[in-house]
């Protein structure tokens, strides 16, 4: 193959990696960032994490025996030129489109992609696992390598990993990925920890004169370069006055490295290989690079939608100009609001500041808004911390995401009845991100957790008053939970006021059915209920239940009185759900009536647009009228 040619297009293997010179890396290196530049302007995904790990991910391949040697990336924003390499190169472009390919790992999807991730922090566990797995099996050739960044090692699971493996004796490489950021700035001390290691001149520049000294002598090879590092940790200690923390939990610490020089990385790599035991390879990386807009705003870039490639400007479509504003940003202005009344609001998110719109606070009273990083165990319980001195924290973290902290929301808000506001955004399906971040399960979860008031806002007004309500005096603990993307008012801005908890409310007047619904989803259930009636003359009682806990029993009790007919509609699991609390009440109270519920399928639902899921799940207004008048004329047997 010449240099002159396109080494890309020749790609279609990590074997055809293999075959490369260590000058051609570095230009199928160049290639795959310009791929993924062309493809992720036109075809919104996770894009500058993917920039800032292209030499480490063509320098993995390039070294170890992918997929009999197994790679696992950590949260899965970075695995593009992963997947490009490994045959998906032609389906890329299509990249968490609708029936197209994951911008996450899939393990469904490709013997490469050895697990499944899409929440962060998992990378280490599964490695070690599959590493004892291997020794069990008498696999002793088989790699085992977790690829993790700095913001997903803030979470407690990435330490319980390697608390594990540094006494688990197992062959296992963690690649350390650091580059400053999640999707915002990193927090915390162990960002200034690593800061100190990459930043120390006199300990990095003794380090890579001797490494590189031993790495060119004739006759020096890793059993010299093993020394090297019982060396380099007593000059660490020394130099910078502190232990290694990674050695002190028994890796084998090697760095930091320049995560841009592919030919280093792989004759390093090639070196660790051979290392037995669990081991850590720091490598300092820039999120963006290659791509100076990305590199120059971070954030931004995280996943910047639709860009032009050659002046950075991110598009904004007319539609979406004159769309009501996202819950996200009525959430972060209303705290605002708040909290400049009420001394005692605090904010808090694990990570997600610009995401939640919280950084709205942070910007204004930073003293009174926490970002803890990607750390939603701790969120919680340091939320429950501070409701207890007498503050009252909104924790603002993603549905799918707040799995990851159920225990805690149990053992130490709930149980204790303390005062503390969670607020899940991204609750039901959010589109291109899919299966793992679809907020589909919450209402399912919380609501058999005694204590806990749950709300969902059908508009933006009802989100500002439930929030005001929630902050007024102690409660106990509340659950707001409101969907990804736009509400319904442009003006939403309406003076807030108390609303009482557990009263829901009646939207339209009707005799032959009863439609109940919560949440954002009520406003395409009351247009299809409107076009019931119009278009086929079936009237309906159409209800906002607003809180499923305390369900509102006085009107639940009027629903059943007047209909045999009822049907439920919600934004979350057909299992278990809002639809599940009806049954429960009839059953409780002796009612009988046919109740015919519509949520989410018992499944996980793939990815795509929100238009397009929406549709497949029968969200949109069309699904649901489809869906009532089909219930009403074959079930129901209500002849229009």
């Amino acid at each position: 193959m010449s240099r002159s040619e396109n080494i890309l297009s020749k790609i279609n293997t990590p074997d055809d990696v293999k075959k490369l010179t260590p000058e051609e890396l570095v230009e199928l290196c160049a290639e795959l960032r310009g791929f993924i530049i062309d493809c992720v302007c036109t075809n919104p995904g996770h894009f500058g994490a993917s920039l800032g790990v292209v030499e480490l991910t063509v320098a993995l391949h390039y070294v170890f025996n992918t997929p009999y040697d197994k790679l696992i990336w950590d949260v899965g924003h970075q695995a593009y030129a992963h997947k490009i390499i490994t045959g998906r190169k032609d389906l890329f472009c299509k990249n968490r489109t609708y029936k197209g390919i994951s911008g996450f790992p899939k393990m469904k999807e490709s013997p490469y992609d050895a697990f499944g991730t899409g929440h962060s922090s998992t990378s280490i566990s599964a490695a070690l696992g599959m590493a004892i797995a291997s020794k069990i099996r008498g696999e002793d050739d088989r790699k085992h390598i977790a690829v993790i960044g700095d913001g997903s090692l803030t979470a407690g699971m990435a330490f319980e990993a390697m608390n594990h493996a540094g006494v688990a004796n197992s062959d296992i490489l963690v690649i350390l990925n650091d580059n400053g950021i999640a999707i915002d700035k990193n927090v915390g001390a162990l960002k200034e920890y690593l800061t100190d290691i990459t930043t120390s001149k006199s300990y990095n520049k003794f380090k890579d004169e001797v490494w590189n000294l031993l790495g060119s002598s004739k006759g020096f090879g890793t059993k010299i370069r093993k020394l090297v590092q019982r060396i380099g940790h007593a000059i660490k200690s020394t130099i910078l006055k502190q232990s290694n923390f990674f050695e002190s939990l028994n890796f084998r610490y090697f760095g930091p490295v320049d995560g841009h020089d592919v030919q280093y990385l792989a004759k390093l790599l090639n070196d660790l290989k051979d290392i037995k035991g669990p081991k850590l390879l720091h490598v300092v990386t820039v999120k963006g690079k290659g791509y100076s807009f990305a590199e120059q705003d971070q954030t931004k870039f995280h996943a910047p939608g639709i860009f032009n490639k050659d002046t950075g400007e991110i598009e904004v479509s007319s539609t979406e100009k004159d769309k009501p504003p996202k819950y996200q940003n009525v959430f972060g202005e209303t705290l605002l609001e708040l909290a400049k009344e009420n001394p005692h609001i605090v904010g808090i998110t694990p990570a997600m500041p610009s995401g939640c719109s919280l950084n709205i606070m942070m910007d204004e009273i930073p003293e009174r808004a926490f970002d803890v990083g990607i750390a939603e165990q701790h969120a919680v319980t340091f939320a429950a911390g501070l409701a207890v001195q007498g503050l009252i924290p909104f924790c603002n973290i993603y549905s799918s995401f707040f799995q990851r902290a159920y225990d805690q929301a149990i053992h130490d808000v709930a149980l204790q009845n303390l005062h503390v506001v969670f607020c899940l955004d991204r609750a039901g399906l959010v589109g291109e991100d899919g299966a793992t971040h679809h907020g589909a399960f919450d209402l399912s979860f919380m609501r058999i957790i005694p204590n806990l008031i749950i709300a969902s806002p059908m508009n933006e007004e009802q989100m500002r008053d439930i929030m005001y309500t929630a902050q007024l005096k102690s409660t106990g603990p509340w659950v707001i939970r409101y969907p990804r993307g736009n509400g319904v008012m442009k003006d939403w801005r309406t003076k807030m006021k108390k609303i009482e908890i557990g009263k829901g409310r009646k939207l339209l007047e009707g005799d032959k059915i009863a439609v109940i619904s919560i949440g954002h989803v009520g406003n395409a259930v009351l247009k299809a209920c409107e076009m019931l009636e119009k278009e086929k003359g079936i009237s309906v009682d159409l209800y906002d239940l607003i809180f499923l806990k305390p369900i509102d029993e006085e009107l639940l009790h009027q629903i059943f009185k007047k209909h045999t007919k009822i049907i439920t509609v919600e934004d979350n699991s057909i299992t278990g759900g809002m639809g599940s609390a009806v049954l429960e009440f009839m059953s409780d109270n002796g009612y009988s009536a046919y109740v015919k519920r519509l949520g989410i399928p018992d499944e996980f639902i793939e990815q795509g647009s929100l238009k397009e899921l929406y549709a497949e799940c029968g969200y949109d207004v069309n699904g649901i009228f489809e869906t009532i008048k089909t219930v009403c004329e074959k079930e129901f047997l209500i002849i229009s």
